[in-house]
């Protein structure tokens, strides 16, 4: 079970095989690394899958390789692609490779056991591509605080908020770990078994996908701020993409200038007590070594406003709307949700 969706195994990965499974989609959600949020935000699973699938489809027509099968809408009904679905899914079939997890010693990751014989693992790396800088983008943080360099992240100069970057800056953080940790790229393709041409494989394939997702959210009237990707090894040691791309919860979209993703969330949550606690948490832990945070967060969050959490269920859903063209979800319009939302941030 992850924070946000569950992965149902039939068939284990083997060494030099991959195993099959589905991705269960819930309406749970999760920000700052917490894990399960105290709500649940209705419809939020179906409309993910939905969008899930219909990127990773037009993902695979574009040459990319994936490890989607298909969707569901019931465990009991066929695999079928999105144009064929007569009501939301919230399954999906996948390919599965292996999760090697390194080990903590002495206050570290040990990332030895990953070299370039390894086959059929998940890259345990989050790829992140940035089109433009909002302002509570970390990079700024790093950037203020000496932990990351203009050359680092391909920049000539200090960034400005809101500044849309061209060529996209290509980030990488840790996927395995307790907290996610940002690295070079040298440092990325050390830890997981990447050679020099094959992180350049990973930097061509988070490119595309971009342009990818970037095309699809101007269809449906969003702008691409930022988002991840994750990708695995198969068993002939071919880059794939894995897990799920171009979802409000692996995307910053904006509309209109205003945030249409779990970002929304993120907001409400930067104000409270909560956030806080976790920040202190974490460098506590960093500070001592341990790699459970939460147990020295004081704090537990509160439950979303009632009336914003049926605004974030409808931009999942008008989004997924949106994304289809077609009405697959009981939402207004995007732009009538996102209207509804400033009013109640003016309201506030």
């Amino acid at each position: 079970m992850g924070s946000v969706k569950d992965l149902i195994v039939s068939d284990k990965p083997k060494v030099d095989d991959t195993g099959l499974g589905w991705f269960i989609f819930s309406d749970r959600y999760s920000v700052f690394d917490w894990g399960e949020m105290p709500d649940l935000i209705p419809n939020k699973g179906a409309a993910l899958c939905t969008m899930a699938a219909y990127c990773l489809e037009q993902a695979e027509e574009g040459g990319i390789r994936t490890h989607y099968l298909g969707v569901r809408e019931s465990r009991n009904s066929s695999s079928k692609d999105t144009k064929n679905l007569s009501q939301p899914a919230h399954l999906m079939d996948i390919e599965i490779v292996r999760v090697i997890r390194p080990s903590f010693r002495e206050g570290k990751y040990d990332y030895s056991d990953f070299n370039s014989n390894l086959t059929n693992y998940l890259i345990p790396l989050e790829l992140i591509y940035r089109n433009c800088l909002l302002p509570s983008s970390s990079v700024f943080q790093r950037l203020n605080g000496g932990s990351a360099t203009y050359p680092e992240l391909g920049l000539t100069q200090f960034p400005r908020p809101g500044e849309k970057l061209s060529p996209p800056l290509l980030d990488v953080s840790t996927k395995l770990e307790s907290k996610d940790r940002y690295l070079t790229w040298k440092e990325a393709g050390e830890i997981s078994g990447l050679t020099t041409g094959e992180l350049t494989q990973v930097k061509s394939i988070l490119t595309e996908v971009n342009e990818l997702v970037t095309e699809i959210a101007e269809k449906a009237g969003l702008v691409n701020e930022d988002g991840k990707i994750e990708v695995a090894f198969n068993p002939r040691r071919r880059l794939i993409v894995v897990d799920v791309v171009g979802t409000p919860d692996e995307c910053r979209f904006t509309f209109e200038g205003v945030n249409v993703s779990k970002e929304v969330a993120r907001e409400f949550y930067r104000k409270t007590e909560w956030y806080d606690a976790v920040q202190k948490a974490k460098e506590w832990a960093k500070e001592r070594g341990v790699t459970n945070w939460k147990e020295l967060c004081t704090i537990r969050p509160s439950s979303l406003p009632p009336a914003l959490k049926e605004i974030i269920s409808e931009m999942y859903m008008s989004t997924a709307n949106a994304f289809l063209e077609r009405k697959l979800f009981d939402s207004p319009r995007l732009a009538e949700v996102v209207d509804k939302y400033r009013k109640w941030e003016k309201e506030g």
